[in-house]
């Protein structure tokens, strides 16, 4: 599962957790993630304000 990382505040989304703060469940893929309803839980930004983080 990948991780991706809110280039505003550091705010790591990973796809085996989810986001229970914005209602997305555990194992969805980023590219499932409703661009139009997402916000970074800790600072607001919009999805294409995220980058996959690289291991």
């Amino acid at each position: 599962m990948a991780k991706y990382v809110c280039t505003i505040c550091g705010y790591i989304y990973d796809e085996e957790y989810g986001c229970p703060e914005m209602d997305v469940a555990p194992g969805t893929k980023w590219e499932d993630v409703d661009e139009d309803e997402f916000q970074c839980p800790a600072c607001g930004a919009s999805k294409d304000m995220f980058d996959k983080v690289e291991d």
